[in-house]
Formats: structure tokens, C-alpha cells, sequence
């Protein structure tokens, strides 16, 4: 378990401290299932066990001071915003969880950060808009040329139709 865990570390971008104290069995199996859909896994450990996985694990050891109680750890492989946000609604609706801290590319982050990531659009989203603000000036000079392009027809048109007329 306690190698499964140091592996989970070292191989996921960021992951989160979870306090489950008083989440129903139902509950917790939403919960799975919410983090499965974004790309987390909620892993469930002794305290004690948690604080050996994290022992040499660079990053990962700044962890130690809160692996107390009854604590779960949260892994995202990909999309930390997307594990971020699952766990952030699921807080909200649910009292009995509670974001004790994170841990993205061994930097720590305390519980107001994760809220702040879970904030953030998807990545998708993102990709997207940067693609929307990369064709934003190629797509405006092709509309200025567009109409440049117009006024010279309306301009032909209009000589045209005067020679027709006189």
C-alpha cells in the first residue's frame, strides 16, 4: 500500500488532502465517481501509512504535517483543475468534506488555492480560447479586406450604372 501510494505520488500531476470525517458510504461512492468522471481517484489510507508513501518523495513531504485524522488523498493525473472543481462541488453540497490542502508540481497549496484552481475553466476551454485569440487577427484582416474589396464593386457598379444612364 505504501508503495501504491508513493507511485501515485510521483506518477500524478497534483494531488489533494482530503478530511471525510462524517460522509456516508453513498456519499463516498459519489464521490469516487464524481473524481472518476474528471480524471481523480480518492485513495484511502492509515494516517500513518500516508506519512511513510510520502517520506523521500520530493514535494510530496511538505504533506506530512496534515496527514492526520481521517484523511483521504485525492490524485489527478491530467486535469487538476477538473479533480479541483469535483472536489470543490462535491464540498459544497456536502458538509462532511472538507479540502484540507494541495499539492501541484510539488508545490503545496493551501485550501483557498485549490478553491481558486477549481475556479478555473477546463482545459478544453482554455485551448480554446486561445485558439479563438490566435485566429482573432487573421479573421479581422480577412473581413477588411472583405470589405475593401466590396466598396470597389459598389464603386464599379455605380460607374457602371452612370455610363448606362448617360
Amino acid at each position: 500500500l505504501v508503495e501504491s501510494l508513493r507511485e501515485s505520488f510521483t506518477q500524478n500531476q497534483s494531488s489533494f488532502v482530503v478530511d471525510y470525517k462524517g460522509l456516508t458510504v453513498n456519499q463516498m461512492q459519489v464521490l469516487r465517481s464524481q473524481l472518476r468522471e474528471s480524471g481523480g481517484a480518492l485513495k484511502i489510507a492509515k494516517a500513518r501509512l500516508m506519512k511513510r508513501a510520502v517520506d523521500g518523495v520530493e514535494g510530496a513531504q511538505d504533506l506530512t504535517p496534515y496527514l492526520k485524522d481521517q484523511i483521504g488523498l485525492v490524485f489527478a493525473k491530467n486535469d487538476s483543475p477538473g479533480v479541483a472543481k469535483a472536489l470543490a462541488t462535491f464540498a459544497k453540497d456536502n458538509d462532511a468534506l472538507t479540502l484540507v490542502v494541495g499539492l501541484m508540481e510539488s508545490r503545496l497549496l493551501e485550501a483557498s488555492d485549490v478553491k481558486r484552481i477549481a475556479m478555473l475553466p477546463s482545459r478544453e476551454v482554455l485551448l480554446a480560447q486561445v485558439c479563438g485569440a490566435l485566429k482573432a487577427p487573421s479573421v479581422k484582416f480577412v473581413n477588411t479586406l472583405n470589405v475593401l474589396i466590396l466598396r470597389l464593386l459598389w464603386t464599379l457598379k455605380e460607374v457602371a450604372d452612370k455610363k448606362q444612364q448617360g
